[in-house]
Protein backbone atom coordinates (compact mmCIF):
# COMPACT_ATOMS: atom_id res chain seq x y z
CA UNK A 1 0.00 0.00 0.00
CA UNK A 2 1.71 3.17 -1.16
CA UNK A 3 1.39 6.73 0.06
CA UNK A 4 1.20 9.87 -1.98
CA UNK A 5 2.74 13.29 -1.46
CA UNK A 6 0.09 15.87 -0.72
CA UNK A 7 0.03 19.63 -0.91
CA UNK A 8 2.06 21.08 1.95
CA UNK A 9 -0.44 23.88 2.39
CA UNK A 10 -3.15 21.46 3.42
CA UNK A 11 -1.28 18.68 5.25
CA UNK A 12 0.26 18.58 8.74
CA UNK A 13 3.96 18.05 9.19
CA UNK A 14 4.65 14.32 9.07
CA UNK A 15 5.07 11.27 6.90
CA UNK A 16 2.13 10.79 4.58
CA UNK A 17 0.67 7.27 4.72
CA UNK A 18 -2.58 5.71 3.69
CA UNK A 19 -5.56 7.34 5.42
CA UNK A 20 -6.96 3.96 6.36
CA UNK A 21 -4.05 3.36 8.74
CA UNK A 22 -5.90 4.70 11.76
CA UNK A 23 -4.78 2.47 14.59
CA UNK A 24 -3.66 3.93 17.91
CA UNK A 25 -7.05 5.01 19.24
CA UNK A 26 -8.46 5.97 15.86
CA UNK A 27 -5.79 8.58 15.18
CA UNK A 28 -4.15 8.51 11.75
CA UNK A 29 -0.64 7.06 11.73
CA UNK A 30 0.83 10.15 10.07
CA UNK A 31 4.47 9.14 10.47
CA UNK A 32 4.23 5.42 9.72
CA UNK A 33 5.13 4.45 13.28
CA UNK A 34 2.86 1.53 14.20
CA UNK A 35 3.37 -2.19 13.60
CA UNK A 36 0.28 -2.16 11.39
CA UNK A 37 2.01 0.13 8.87
CA UNK A 38 5.43 -1.55 8.83
CA UNK A 39 5.14 -2.76 5.23
CA UNK A 40 4.01 0.56 3.76
CA UNK A 41 6.32 2.65 1.64
CA UNK A 42 6.36 6.18 2.97
CA UNK A 43 7.50 9.62 1.91
CA UNK A 44 9.73 11.53 4.36
CA UNK A 45 7.74 14.73 4.57
CA UNK A 46 8.19 17.93 6.56
CA UNK A 47 7.39 21.26 4.90
CA UNK A 48 8.49 19.64 1.68
CA UNK A 49 9.88 16.22 0.84
CA UNK A 50 12.92 15.85 3.09
CA UNK A 51 16.16 15.35 1.20
CA UNK A 52 19.89 15.94 1.41
CA UNK A 53 21.24 17.46 4.62
CA UNK A 54 17.70 18.19 5.83
CA UNK A 55 16.91 14.48 5.78
CA UNK A 56 20.13 13.53 7.58
CA UNK A 57 19.57 16.13 10.29
CA UNK A 58 16.00 15.10 11.06
CA UNK A 59 16.13 12.36 13.76
CA UNK A 60 12.74 11.00 12.80
CA UNK A 61 13.75 10.43 9.16
CA UNK A 62 17.48 9.81 9.40
CA UNK A 63 18.72 6.26 8.84
CA UNK A 64 22.44 7.01 8.72
CA UNK A 65 24.34 4.46 6.63
CA UNK A 66 21.20 2.35 6.24
CA UNK A 67 19.93 4.44 3.29
CA UNK A 68 19.80 2.21 0.22
CA UNK A 69 21.49 3.05 -3.07
CA UNK A 70 18.12 3.99 -4.56
CA UNK A 71 17.23 6.20 -1.60
CA UNK A 72 20.58 7.97 -1.82
CA UNK A 73 19.86 8.84 -5.44
CA UNK A 74 16.24 9.83 -4.89
CA UNK A 75 16.89 12.03 -1.85
CA UNK A 76 20.13 13.70 -2.95
CA UNK A 77 22.34 11.93 -0.42
CA UNK A 78 25.22 11.07 -2.75
CA UNK A 79 28.47 12.32 -1.27
CA UNK A 80 26.84 13.19 2.04
CA UNK A 81 27.43 9.66 3.36
CA UNK A 82 30.30 7.18 3.11
CA UNK A 83 29.69 4.62 0.33
CA UNK A 84 28.99 1.65 2.63
CA UNK A 85 25.38 0.58 3.25
CA UNK A 86 24.79 -0.96 6.68
CA UNK A 87 21.69 -2.71 7.95
CA UNK A 88 19.91 -1.43 11.03
CA UNK A 89 21.00 -4.59 12.85
CA UNK A 90 24.66 -3.88 12.09
CA UNK A 91 24.25 -0.27 13.21
CA UNK A 92 22.73 -1.54 16.43
CA UNK A 93 25.62 -3.94 17.02
CA UNK A 94 28.20 -1.19 16.48
CA UNK A 95 26.47 1.24 18.81
CA UNK A 96 26.03 -1.30 21.59
CA UNK A 97 29.74 -2.10 21.33
CA UNK A 98 30.50 1.60 21.67
CA UNK A 99 28.13 2.14 24.62
CA UNK A 100 29.65 -0.78 26.50
CA UNK A 101 33.06 0.89 26.29
CA UNK A 102 31.98 3.82 28.48
CA UNK A 103 33.12 3.66 32.08
CA UNK A 104 30.16 5.33 33.80
CA UNK A 105 26.40 5.03 33.52
CA UNK A 106 26.06 8.79 33.00
CA UNK A 107 28.32 8.61 29.95
CA UNK A 108 26.12 5.84 28.56
CA UNK A 109 23.03 7.95 29.27
CA UNK A 110 24.47 10.92 27.40
CA UNK A 111 25.46 8.72 24.45
CA UNK A 112 21.91 7.37 24.23
CA UNK A 113 20.37 10.84 24.43
CA UNK A 114 22.71 12.00 21.65
CA UNK A 115 21.58 9.02 19.56
CA UNK A 116 17.93 9.93 20.09
CA UNK A 117 18.66 13.40 18.74
CA UNK A 118 20.34 11.94 15.61
CA UNK A 119 18.35 8.81 14.80
CA UNK A 120 15.08 8.21 16.64
CA UNK A 121 14.26 4.77 15.28
CA UNK A 122 17.73 3.40 15.99
CA UNK A 123 17.52 4.74 19.54
CA UNK A 124 14.29 2.86 20.15
CA UNK A 125 15.58 -0.25 18.38
CA UNK A 126 18.44 -0.35 20.89
CA UNK A 127 16.04 0.05 23.82
CA UNK A 128 13.60 -2.58 22.58
CA UNK A 129 16.26 -5.18 21.80
CA UNK A 130 18.48 -4.53 24.84
CA UNK A 131 15.88 -3.52 27.41
CA UNK A 132 17.35 -5.32 30.41
CA UNK A 133 20.77 -3.79 29.84
CA UNK A 134 19.66 -0.25 28.95
CA UNK A 135 16.64 0.24 31.21
CA UNK A 136 18.83 1.17 34.22
CA UNK A 137 20.55 3.73 31.98
CA UNK A 138 17.54 5.60 30.58
CA UNK A 139 15.48 5.14 33.76
CA UNK A 140 16.27 4.58 37.42
CA UNK A 141 18.88 4.69 38.82
CA UNK A 142 20.91 6.64 36.22
CA UNK A 143 18.13 9.10 35.41
CA UNK A 144 18.44 10.38 38.99
CA UNK A 145 22.08 11.32 38.46
CA UNK A 146 21.23 12.85 35.09
CA UNK A 147 18.64 15.11 36.74
CA UNK A 148 21.13 16.22 39.38
CA UNK A 149 23.55 17.22 36.61
CA UNK A 150 20.98 18.19 33.97
CA UNK A 151 22.16 21.79 33.74
CA UNK A 152 25.74 20.70 33.03
CA UNK A 153 24.88 18.03 30.45
CA UNK A 154 22.01 19.93 28.75
CA UNK A 155 22.27 19.61 24.96
CA UNK A 156 18.93 20.31 23.32
CA UNK A 157 15.41 20.88 24.60
CA UNK A 158 13.42 17.65 24.47
CA UNK A 159 10.07 18.95 25.69
CA UNK A 160 8.25 22.05 26.93
CA UNK A 161 9.39 24.19 29.86
CA UNK A 162 6.47 26.16 31.25
CA UNK A 163 7.62 28.65 33.88
CA UNK A 164 5.90 31.41 35.83
CA UNK A 165 7.11 33.76 33.07
CA UNK A 166 4.44 32.15 30.88
CA UNK A 167 1.58 32.78 33.31
CA UNK A 168 -1.50 33.75 31.31
CA UNK A 169 0.09 32.45 28.09
CA UNK A 170 0.29 28.69 28.64
CA UNK A 171 -2.04 27.89 25.75
CA UNK A 172 0.26 29.85 23.43
CA UNK A 173 3.25 27.89 24.76
CA UNK A 174 1.51 24.57 24.06
CA UNK A 175 0.87 25.68 20.49
CA UNK A 176 4.62 26.16 20.03
CA UNK A 177 5.08 22.38 20.21
CA UNK A 178 5.42 21.08 16.66
CA UNK A 179 3.09 18.08 17.06
CA UNK A 180 -0.67 18.52 17.14
CA UNK A 181 -1.64 14.90 17.77
CA UNK A 182 -0.43 14.43 21.36
CA UNK A 183 -1.77 11.42 23.26
CA UNK A 184 0.41 11.24 26.39
CA UNK A 185 1.90 14.03 28.51
CA UNK A 186 4.21 13.39 31.45
CA UNK A 187 4.49 16.50 33.61
CA UNK A 188 6.54 17.29 36.72
CA UNK A 189 7.24 20.34 38.83
CA UNK A 190 10.52 18.81 39.98
CA UNK A 191 9.82 19.12 43.70
CA UNK A 192 10.33 15.45 44.62
CA UNK A 193 12.53 13.74 42.04
CA UNK A 194 12.88 10.07 43.04
CA UNK A 195 14.44 10.11 46.52
CA UNK A 196 16.63 13.10 45.65
CA UNK A 197 14.33 15.94 46.63
CA UNK A 198 13.76 19.29 44.93
CA UNK A 199 15.64 19.47 41.62
CA UNK A 200 13.49 22.22 40.14
CA UNK A 201 13.63 22.60 36.38
CA UNK A 202 16.27 19.88 36.13
CA UNK A 203 13.56 17.32 36.85
CA UNK A 204 12.89 17.31 33.09
CA UNK A 205 15.00 14.15 32.87
CA UNK A 206 12.11 12.24 34.44
CA UNK A 207 9.37 13.08 31.87
CA UNK A 208 11.87 12.52 29.05
CA UNK A 209 12.87 9.12 30.45
CA UNK A 210 9.30 8.06 31.21
CA UNK A 211 8.10 8.86 27.70
CA UNK A 212 11.03 7.01 26.15
CA UNK A 213 9.72 3.96 28.02
CA UNK A 214 6.13 4.62 26.94
CA UNK A 215 7.44 4.15 23.41
CA UNK A 216 10.08 1.44 23.85
CA UNK A 217 8.15 -0.73 26.32
CA UNK A 218 4.53 0.15 25.62
CA UNK A 219 4.61 0.99 21.94
CA UNK A 220 3.10 4.48 22.24
CA UNK A 221 4.19 6.54 19.24
CA UNK A 222 7.06 8.94 20.05
CA UNK A 223 5.39 11.65 17.96
CA UNK A 224 2.41 11.57 20.32
CA UNK A 225 4.45 11.96 23.53
CA UNK A 226 5.13 15.32 25.18
CA UNK A 227 7.41 15.81 28.23
CA UNK A 228 6.66 18.96 30.25
CA UNK A 229 8.30 20.62 33.23
CA UNK A 230 6.36 23.18 35.26
CA UNK A 231 8.93 25.60 36.68
CA UNK A 232 7.69 27.49 39.73
CA UNK A 233 11.16 27.87 41.25
CA UNK A 234 13.18 25.67 43.59
CA UNK A 235 14.09 25.62 47.26
CA UNK A 236 17.35 23.84 46.50
CA UNK A 237 20.05 26.35 47.48
CA UNK A 238 22.75 24.42 45.64
CA UNK A 239 20.85 24.81 42.38
CA UNK A 240 20.03 28.46 42.98
CA UNK A 241 23.74 29.11 43.40
CA UNK A 242 24.80 26.93 40.45
CA UNK A 243 25.87 29.06 37.49
CA UNK A 244 24.75 26.28 35.11
CA UNK A 245 21.23 25.89 36.56
CA UNK A 246 18.69 26.11 33.72
CA UNK A 247 15.55 27.06 35.68
CA UNK A 248 14.04 30.08 37.42
CA UNK A 249 16.33 31.44 40.12
CA UNK A 250 13.73 31.99 42.80
CA UNK A 251 12.17 30.21 45.74
CA UNK A 252 9.35 27.84 44.93
CA UNK A 253 5.92 29.42 44.55
CA UNK A 254 3.28 27.80 46.76
CA UNK A 255 -0.32 28.18 47.84
CA UNK A 256 -3.09 29.65 45.72
CA UNK A 257 -0.73 31.12 43.13
CA UNK A 258 0.71 27.66 42.52
CA UNK A 259 -2.70 26.01 42.15
CA UNK A 260 -3.96 28.78 39.87
CA UNK A 261 -0.94 28.26 37.63
CA UNK A 262 -1.51 24.49 37.52
CA UNK A 263 -5.19 25.06 36.77
CA UNK A 264 -4.30 27.27 33.81
CA UNK A 265 -2.02 24.50 32.57
CA UNK A 266 -4.66 21.77 32.91
CA UNK A 267 -7.31 23.87 31.14
CA UNK A 268 -4.89 24.77 28.35
CA UNK A 269 -3.94 21.12 27.76
CA UNK A 270 -7.56 20.10 27.46
CA UNK A 271 -8.33 23.02 25.15
CA UNK A 272 -5.35 22.35 22.90
CA UNK A 273 -5.30 18.55 22.79
CA UNK A 274 -8.83 17.54 23.69
CA UNK A 275 -10.50 15.19 26.14
CA UNK A 276 -8.46 12.07 25.41
CA UNK A 277 -4.89 13.18 26.15
CA UNK A 278 -3.45 11.23 29.09
CA UNK A 279 -1.74 13.49 31.64
CA UNK A 280 0.63 11.67 33.99
CA UNK A 281 1.62 13.61 37.12
CA UNK A 282 5.18 12.69 38.02
CA UNK A 283 7.31 13.43 41.10
CA UNK A 284 5.13 16.10 42.65
CA UNK A 285 5.55 16.57 46.40
CA UNK A 286 3.04 14.69 48.57
CA UNK A 287 1.05 17.75 49.61
CA UNK A 288 0.42 18.67 45.95
CA UNK A 289 0.24 15.19 44.42
CA UNK A 290 -2.88 14.08 46.31
CA UNK A 291 -4.69 17.37 45.86
CA UNK A 292 -4.00 17.58 42.12
CA UNK A 293 -5.09 13.99 41.53
CA UNK A 294 -8.28 14.42 43.56
CA UNK A 295 -9.12 17.69 41.83
CA UNK A 296 -8.62 16.69 38.20
CA UNK A 297 -9.40 12.97 38.03
CA UNK A 298 -13.10 13.76 37.47
CA UNK A 299 -12.56 16.34 34.73
CA UNK A 300 -9.40 15.16 32.94
CA UNK A 301 -7.75 11.91 31.85
CA UNK A 302 -5.09 11.92 34.57
CA UNK A 303 -3.18 9.54 36.76
CA UNK A 304 -0.27 9.82 39.17
CA UNK A 305 2.39 7.19 38.57
CA UNK A 306 3.91 7.64 42.04
CA UNK A 307 0.54 6.92 43.66
CA UNK A 308 -1.36 4.68 41.23
CA UNK A 309 1.38 3.26 39.01
CA UNK A 310 3.54 2.23 41.95
CA UNK A 311 0.49 0.75 43.64
CA UNK A 312 -0.39 -1.34 40.60
CA UNK A 313 3.08 -2.80 40.11
CA UNK A 314 3.44 -3.61 43.82
CA UNK A 315 -0.01 -5.20 43.87
CA UNK A 316 1.00 -7.36 40.90
CA UNK A 317 4.08 -8.52 42.80
CA UNK A 318 2.00 -9.32 45.86
CA UNK A 319 -0.56 -11.27 43.82
CA UNK A 320 2.31 -13.31 42.35
CA UNK A 321 3.99 -13.77 45.75
CA UNK A 322 0.81 -15.33 47.16
CA UNK A 323 1.46 -18.24 44.79
CA UNK A 324 4.77 -18.79 46.59
CA UNK A 325 3.68 -18.11 50.18
CA UNK A 326 0.32 -19.81 49.91
CA UNK A 327 -2.83 -18.70 51.67
CA UNK A 328 -5.15 -15.83 50.87
CA UNK A 329 -5.13 -12.08 51.36
CA UNK A 330 -6.88 -12.55 54.69
CA UNK A 331 -3.90 -14.55 56.00
CA UNK A 332 -1.50 -11.63 55.63
CA UNK A 333 -0.75 -8.49 57.59
CA UNK A 334 0.95 -5.56 55.86
CA UNK A 335 3.34 -3.05 57.38
CA UNK A 336 4.60 -0.03 55.44
CA UNK A 337 7.62 2.10 56.23
CA UNK A 338 6.70 5.41 54.62
CA UNK A 339 3.23 6.90 54.49
CA UNK A 340 3.61 9.29 51.57
CA UNK A 341 1.96 9.22 48.17
CA UNK A 342 3.55 5.91 47.15
CA UNK A 343 2.85 4.09 50.43
CA UNK A 344 -0.74 5.21 50.84
CA UNK A 345 -1.46 4.66 47.13
CA UNK A 346 -0.18 1.09 47.35
CA UNK A 347 -2.13 0.48 50.55
CA UNK A 348 -5.38 1.71 49.04
CA UNK A 349 -5.06 -0.52 45.97
CA UNK A 350 -4.24 -3.52 48.20
CA UNK A 351 -7.37 -2.78 50.22
CA UNK A 352 -9.47 -2.59 47.04
CA UNK A 353 -8.07 -5.93 45.86
CA UNK A 354 -8.83 -7.48 49.27
CA UNK A 355 -12.45 -6.36 49.04
CA UNK A 356 -12.64 -7.81 45.54
CA UNK A 357 -11.23 -11.18 46.63
CA UNK A 358 -13.19 -11.49 49.88
CA UNK A 359 -16.38 -10.39 51.57
CA UNK A 360 -14.59 -7.70 53.56
CA UNK A 361 -15.63 -4.07 53.41
CA UNK A 362 -13.02 -1.45 52.48
CA UNK A 363 -12.77 -0.39 56.14
CA UNK A 364 -12.21 -4.00 57.25
CA UNK A 365 -9.56 -4.48 54.57
CA UNK A 366 -7.72 -1.35 55.71
CA UNK A 367 -7.45 -2.78 59.21
CA UNK A 368 -4.99 -5.39 57.89
CA UNK A 369 -2.66 -2.62 56.72
CA UNK A 370 -0.42 -0.64 59.07
CA UNK A 371 1.97 2.23 58.45
CA UNK A 372 5.04 3.73 60.09
CA UNK A 373 6.03 7.30 59.29
CA UNK A 374 8.79 9.52 60.67
CA UNK A 375 6.98 9.74 64.02
CA UNK A 376 6.36 6.02 64.44
CA UNK A 377 3.35 3.74 64.00
CA UNK A 378 0.26 5.56 62.74
CA UNK A 379 -2.40 5.01 65.40
CA UNK A 380 -5.69 6.67 66.31
CA UNK A 381 -4.21 8.58 69.22
CA UNK A 382 -2.28 10.60 66.62
CA UNK A 383 -5.38 11.34 64.52
CA UNK A 384 -5.53 15.10 65.14
CA UNK A 385 -1.99 15.69 63.91
CA UNK A 386 -2.20 13.42 60.85
CA UNK A 387 -2.46 14.66 57.28
CA UNK A 388 -5.75 13.79 55.60
CA UNK A 389 -4.33 11.03 53.38
CA UNK A 390 -2.84 9.20 56.39
CA UNK A 391 -6.01 9.08 58.48
CA UNK A 392 -7.59 5.96 56.90
CA UNK A 393 -4.54 4.01 58.15
CA UNK A 394 -4.74 5.03 61.80
CA UNK A 395 -5.87 2.04 63.88
CA UNK A 396 -6.34 1.35 67.57
CA UNK A 397 -2.98 0.38 69.05
CA UNK A 398 -0.37 1.50 71.50
CA UNK A 399 2.17 3.88 69.94
CA UNK A 400 5.40 2.39 68.58
CA UNK A 401 8.31 4.75 68.20
CA UNK A 402 10.11 3.02 65.33
CA UNK A 403 9.93 0.26 62.72
CA UNK A 404 11.49 -2.48 64.84
CA UNK A 405 9.00 -1.93 67.65
CA UNK A 406 6.16 -1.95 65.11
CA UNK A 407 7.34 -5.24 63.57
CA UNK A 408 7.47 -6.89 66.99
CA UNK A 409 4.01 -5.57 67.91
CA UNK A 410 2.10 -5.98 64.63
CA UNK A 411 3.92 -9.11 63.38
CA UNK A 412 3.49 -8.38 59.67
CA UNK A 413 4.03 -11.05 57.05
CA UNK A 414 4.61 -8.48 54.30
CA UNK A 415 7.00 -5.55 54.82
CA UNK A 416 6.95 -2.71 52.28
CA UNK A 417 9.38 0.20 52.20
CA UNK A 418 8.49 3.46 50.45
CA UNK A 419 10.27 5.85 52.80
CA UNK A 420 12.97 7.19 50.50
CA UNK A 421 15.47 6.55 53.31
CA UNK A 422 18.21 4.02 52.71
CA UNK A 423 19.18 1.08 54.95
CA UNK A 424 16.13 1.30 57.22
CA UNK A 425 15.33 -2.40 56.91
CA UNK A 426 18.08 -3.29 59.37
CA UNK A 427 19.35 -6.73 60.32
CA UNK A 428 17.26 -6.58 63.51
CA UNK A 429 14.09 -5.77 61.53
CA UNK A 430 14.53 -8.57 58.97
CA UNK A 431 15.54 -11.09 61.61
CA UNK A 432 12.47 -10.14 63.65
CA UNK A 433 10.02 -10.71 60.78
CA UNK A 434 11.83 -13.93 59.82
CA UNK A 435 11.53 -15.29 63.37
CA UNK A 436 7.80 -15.92 63.06
CA UNK A 437 7.20 -15.89 59.28
CA UNK A 438 8.36 -18.81 57.15
CA UNK A 439 8.44 -16.80 53.90
CA UNK A 440 8.39 -13.06 54.62
CA UNK A 441 7.71 -10.81 51.66
CA UNK A 442 10.11 -7.85 51.73
CA UNK A 443 9.73 -5.05 49.20
CA UNK A 444 12.37 -2.29 49.36
CA UNK A 445 10.86 0.12 46.86
CA UNK A 446 12.69 3.42 47.33
CA UNK A 447 14.80 4.82 44.49
CA UNK A 448 17.56 5.28 43.53
CA UNK A 449 19.70 2.36 44.72
CA UNK A 450 21.34 4.42 47.48
CA UNK A 451 17.92 5.07 49.02
CA UNK A 452 16.75 1.44 48.98
CA UNK A 453 15.62 0.26 52.42
CA UNK A 454 17.96 -2.74 52.12
CA UNK A 455 19.89 -4.59 49.45
CA UNK A 456 18.97 -7.96 48.00
CA UNK A 457 21.99 -9.55 49.65
CA UNK A 458 20.97 -8.20 53.05
CA UNK A 459 17.38 -9.41 52.71
CA UNK A 460 18.37 -12.93 51.67
CA UNK A 461 21.24 -13.24 54.16
CA UNK A 462 19.41 -11.94 57.22
CA UNK A 463 16.32 -14.05 56.44
CA UNK A 464 18.51 -17.13 55.84
CA UNK A 465 17.35 -17.30 52.25
CA UNK A 466 13.65 -17.44 53.10
CA UNK A 467 12.60 -13.92 52.03
CA UNK A 468 10.67 -13.21 48.86
CA UNK A 469 12.37 -9.98 47.85
CA UNK A 470 11.84 -7.23 45.28
CA UNK A 471 13.17 -3.71 45.07
CA UNK A 472 12.55 -0.46 43.22
CA UNK A 473 16.07 -0.34 41.76
CA UNK A 474 17.87 -3.33 40.23
CA UNK A 475 20.14 -5.63 42.24
CA UNK A 476 22.36 -8.44 40.99
CA UNK A 477 21.54 -12.11 41.74
CA UNK A 478 22.69 -13.36 45.14
CA UNK A 479 24.20 -16.79 45.85
CA UNK A 480 23.65 -18.06 49.39
CA UNK A 481 24.50 -21.55 50.63
CA UNK A 482 24.85 -22.80 47.07
CA UNK A 483 21.51 -21.44 45.89
CA UNK A 484 21.16 -18.43 43.57
CA UNK A 485 18.34 -15.96 44.20
CA UNK A 486 17.29 -13.53 41.47
CA UNK A 487 15.70 -10.42 43.01
CA UNK A 488 12.73 -8.93 41.24
CA UNK A 489 12.51 -5.26 40.41
CA UNK A 490 9.22 -3.64 41.37
CA UNK A 491 9.55 -1.17 38.57
CA UNK A 492 6.71 1.10 37.48
CA UNK A 493 7.90 0.51 33.92
CA UNK A 494 6.02 -2.80 34.06
CA UNK A 495 2.73 -0.91 34.32
CA UNK A 496 2.58 2.61 32.95
CA UNK A 497 3.66 1.92 29.32
CA UNK A 498 1.04 -0.79 28.77
CA UNK A 499 -1.52 1.17 30.76
CA UNK A 500 -0.92 4.21 28.56
CA UNK A 501 -1.25 2.16 25.38
CA UNK A 502 -4.55 0.69 26.60
CA UNK A 503 -5.94 4.12 27.38
CA UNK A 504 -4.84 5.59 24.05
CA UNK A 505 -5.99 2.74 21.82
CA UNK A 506 -9.47 2.65 23.40
CA UNK A 507 -9.96 6.41 23.41
CA UNK A 508 -10.57 6.37 27.17
CA UNK A 509 -11.68 9.65 28.73
CA UNK A 510 -11.17 8.97 32.48
CA UNK A 511 -8.98 6.71 34.65
CA UNK A 512 -10.88 4.45 37.05
CA UNK A 513 -9.33 2.48 39.93
CA UNK A 514 -10.65 -0.75 38.43
CA UNK A 515 -8.45 -0.11 35.39
CA UNK A 516 -5.39 -0.05 37.67
CA UNK A 517 -6.52 -3.32 39.27
CA UNK A 518 -6.89 -4.85 35.81
CA UNK A 519 -3.38 -3.74 34.89
CA UNK A 520 -1.95 -5.29 38.08
CA UNK A 521 -3.79 -8.56 37.53
CA UNK A 522 -2.64 -8.73 33.91
CA UNK A 523 0.98 -8.29 35.01
CA UNK A 524 0.67 -10.93 37.75
CA UNK A 525 -0.64 -13.45 35.21
CA UNK A 526 2.63 -13.20 33.31
CA UNK A 527 4.54 -14.65 36.30
CA UNK A 528 5.07 -18.41 35.85
CA UNK A 529 6.00 -21.17 38.26
CA UNK A 530 9.48 -21.14 36.72
CA UNK A 531 9.86 -17.48 37.66
CA UNK A 532 8.69 -18.13 41.22
CA UNK A 533 11.21 -20.95 41.65
CA UNK A 534 13.97 -18.43 40.94
CA UNK A 535 12.56 -16.04 43.54
CA UNK A 536 11.03 -13.73 40.94
CA UNK A 537 7.62 -12.16 41.54
CA UNK A 538 7.81 -10.25 38.24
CA UNK A 539 8.41 -11.60 34.74
CA UNK A 540 11.71 -10.76 33.01
CA UNK A 541 11.91 -7.42 31.25
CA UNK A 542 13.06 -9.05 28.02
CA UNK A 543 9.38 -9.85 27.27
CA UNK A 544 8.10 -6.42 28.31
CA UNK A 545 6.47 -5.64 24.94
CA UNK A 546 4.39 -8.82 25.26
CA UNK A 547 3.54 -7.91 28.86
CA UNK A 548 2.53 -4.38 27.84
CA UNK A 549 0.26 -5.69 25.08
CA UNK A 550 -1.57 -7.91 27.59
CA UNK A 551 -1.87 -5.03 30.07
CA UNK A 552 -3.14 -2.70 27.34
CA UNK A 553 -5.78 -5.22 26.29
CA UNK A 554 -7.02 -5.72 29.87
CA UNK A 555 -7.09 -1.97 30.57
CA UNK A 556 -9.00 -1.33 27.36
CA UNK A 557 -11.41 -4.18 28.16
CA UNK A 558 -12.15 -2.69 31.57
CA UNK A 559 -12.56 0.77 30.05
CA UNK A 560 -15.18 -0.58 27.65
CA UNK A 561 -16.95 -2.36 30.53
CA UNK A 562 -17.09 0.90 32.49
CA UNK A 563 -18.35 2.89 29.51
CA UNK A 564 -15.25 5.10 29.46
CA UNK A 565 -13.90 4.10 26.03
CA UNK A 566 -14.86 6.17 22.99
CA UNK A 567 -13.30 4.16 20.16
CA UNK A 568 -16.29 2.43 18.59
CA UNK A 569 -17.00 -0.19 17.56
CA UNK A 570 -14.92 -2.09 20.08
CA UNK A 571 -12.22 -4.20 18.38
CA UNK A 572 -13.11 -7.90 18.44
CA UNK A 573 -9.62 -8.98 19.55
CA UNK A 574 -8.18 -6.36 21.91
CA UNK A 575 -4.83 -8.15 22.30
CA UNK A 576 -4.28 -8.33 18.55
CA UNK A 577 -5.39 -4.72 18.23
CA UNK A 578 -2.93 -3.65 20.96
CA UNK A 579 -0.09 -5.40 19.15
CA UNK A 580 -1.01 -3.71 15.87
CA UNK A 581 -1.05 -0.29 17.56
CA UNK A 582 2.45 -0.65 19.02
CA UNK A 583 5.24 1.51 17.66
CA UNK A 584 7.77 -0.33 15.53
CA UNK A 585 11.33 1.07 15.50
CA UNK A 586 12.41 -0.74 12.33
CA UNK A 587 13.44 1.50 9.46
CA UNK A 588 10.87 2.28 6.78
CA UNK A 589 11.56 2.20 3.05
CA UNK A 590 11.40 5.59 1.31
CA UNK A 591 10.00 6.00 -2.16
Amino acid sequence: MESTVKDARHEPTGWVVDNRSTVGGGVEDSYGEDCATEDQIITPWSVSVASGCTLLRDPRFNKGLAFTEKERDTHYLRGLLPPACLSQELQEKRLMNNIRQYQTSLQKYMALMDLEERNERLFYKLLVDNVEELLPIVYTPTVGESCQKYGSIFRRSQGLYISLKEKGKILEVLKNWNERSVHVIVVTDGERILGLGDLGCQGMGIPVGKLALYTALGGVRPSSCLPITIDVGTNNENLLNDEFYIGLRQKRTTGQEYYDFLNEFMCAVKQNYGEKVLIQFEDFANHNAFELLAKYRKTHLVFNDDIQGTAAVVLAGLVASLKATGGTWADHTFLFLGAGEAGTGIAELIALEMTKQSNKSLEEAREKIWMVDSKGLIVKSRMESLQQFKRPWAHEHEPCKDLLDAVKAIKPTILIGSSGVGRTFTKEVIEAISSYCKKPVILALSNPTSQSECTAEEAYTWSQGRAIFASGSPFDPVTLNGKTFTPGQSNNAYIFPGFGLGVVMSGTIRVHDDMMLSAAEALAKQVTEEHLEKGLVYPPFRIIRKISAHIAARVAEKSYELGLATRLPRPADLLAFAESCMYSPTYRSYR
